[in-house]
């Protein structure tokens, strides 16, 4: 069967690869089970696609290669603007699928679907905009010309935190510039992949231009995505450590990357800042998703003149989460992704409280399954812990103390990430020299909520290198060639 029957979502759950606009099993048979992180009940069975797979994928994606990148930049425009128009006509059944195998409330699944196809709606007009240039020649008899072609064939491994948008920021800008993609997404969240791949076909994308393949063989199938010779470029969003492992197999033939890896978010709150703004971008960036993004708030920096003020208004707004099953009414905090991650948490926090770490707030769970983590606030936390050096991938909100402005620089630079930091500040020339100052890819001035499809998402260090979003992010799916014209 390439889709369940069950009743919700009724006509998007596949569990079959997609290769070549056909639904197919995995040539062993097996199958690995998706399940909800809130109950632990098995949603479906999904086909366990290995290295056979992945061959036939990158086969179907090459051979549909060469008509897709001759399309104009209008007609993949069209196409995927008719895969926007799906996305969103599907947006509650999108939503409520990824309530059910991601665990986030619903409000933000059905936030994060309009987010994904915002991806694509942009793409869609970014389509039309790859130029080249004309370089004034050296000689009248020479014409010098740069051209923009697309890479070619794609591959894409995506995360489990935000399984709609990790996609289509990926595939959007890829189809756009002409390239044809296999996504391996994460085995924790393949149906929402899957429903995507049903709706592209729907929007009349070609056979091949678009592969997926669930599988609970990360390790197998990765290792054939960036040693492929067909393949031209790998974008990864996920952890560090894959990260580097992945550079190095895509090594042995030079492959284009684009890594998006683990961050350590700083957000400082200044002493002249706006205490009631501060807080609610601190909620905001820090409890969004169970604290389950790679951009949240890690590390909470207040200067000691607003510090009380702070405390006391973020206790009262973390009082007031709801944490349940995400589909629940009202809920705000749903469950982490597996029980892995629950462990991970209260190891960091019971290490931090070990070494000094006061336990200002933790909510009551009232859930049975082990997949929940309360809200937690912790203060006279310091950078000796491990909750200050990991990312906690948790509702754990740590704070820390700081006095000058030289001072809290040099702590909240003292990391090998450098995705993502905030800070709060009303002084203008303050401003200016924090924003220069912080060794991120990313800055937000007075906001909580950084990411639009409008703007280059990345970082540096060892948080990665490429950007996804905004016209930056078609640069990484094109090669520059330059003519030089005798005539």
């Amino acid at each position: 069967m390439t889709r369940s029957h069950d009743k919700n979502p009724p006509n998007l759950v596949f569990t079959e690869a997609l290769i070549g606009n056909e639904w197919c099993p995995a040539s062993s048979g097996k199958k690995f089970a998706v399940t909800d992180p809130a109950s632990g009940k098995v949603l479906a069975e999904v086909a366990d696609c290995g290295p056979q797979e992945a061959e036939r994928a990158i086969d179907s994606a090459a051979s549909a290669l060469p008509e897709w990148k001759l399309q104009t930049a209008r007609e993949r425009a069209n196409l995927l603007q008719n895969w926007y128009k799906l996305i969103v006509e599907h947006k509650e059944a999108l939503a409520q699928l990824m309530t059910a195998e991601q665990g986030k409330p619903l409000a933000e699944s059905r936030s994060e679907v309009d987010y994904g196809a915002s991806f694509v709606r942009w793409f869609a007009e970014e389509a039309n905009r790859t130029d080249g240039d004309i370089i004034p020649a050296t000689n009248k008899e020479q014409r010098i010309i740069v051209i923009r072609e697309p890479i070619g064939v794609v591959a894409a491994i995506t995360p489990w935190n935000f399984p709609i948008a990790m996609i289509t920021r990926k595939v959007a800008p890829a189809l756009a510039a002409g390239c044809t993609v296999v996504v391996k997404p994460s085995e924790d969240t393949p149906l929402c992949a899957l429903a995507l791949g049903a709706l592209a076909i729907e929007a009349g994308f070609p056979e091949g231009v678009l592969n997926i393949l669930p599988s609970n063989q990360a390790k197998e199938v990765g290792e054939i995505l960036t040693t492929h010779k067909t393949v031209k470029k790998l974008s990864f969003t996920g952890s560090t450590a894959v990260g580097k492992l992945l550079m190095k197999q895509c090594a042995g033939t030079v492959k284009k990357m684009s890594l998006e890896l683990g961050g350590n978010a700083p957000f400082i709150v200044f002493g002249d800042a706006d205490v009631e703004g501060a807080v609610a971008g601190a909620m905001i960036s820090k409890f969004r998703n169970a604290g389950q993004t790679c951009i949240c708030a890690n590390r909470i920096y207040v200067h000691t003149n607003v510090y009380d003020e702070f405390l006391a208004k973020l206790i009262v707004r973390v009082i007031a989460l709801i944490t349940g099953p995400g589909a629940g009414e009202g809920v705000t905090i749903g469950p982490l992704i597996n029980a892995s991650a629950v462990a991970k948490v209260k190891r960091l926090v019971d290490q931090a409280i070990g070494k000094g770490a006061v336990l200002t707030y933790q909510a009551e769970l009232t859930h049975s399954t082990d997949r929940y983590y309360p809200p937690t606030i912790l203060t006279e936390v310091d950078e000796s812990m491990d909750i200050a050096q990991e990312e906690i991938f948790g509702p754990v909100a740590t704070i820390f103390k700081f006095t000058s402005e030289e001072e809290v620089i040099q702590r909240a630079n003292d990391t090998a990430a450098g995705l993502a930091a905030y800070f709060y500040a009303k002084d203008a020339a303050q401003i200016w020299r924090v924003a220069e100052a912080l060794e991120y890819g990313m800055v937000g001035i007075n906001t909580g909520a950084i990411s639009t499809p409008v703007a280059p998402f990345g970082g540096i260090k060892e948080s990665g290198f490429g950007r996804e979003g905004g016209k930056y992010g078609i640069d990484e799916y094109l090669t520059t060639k330059y003519l030089n014209w005798q005539i």
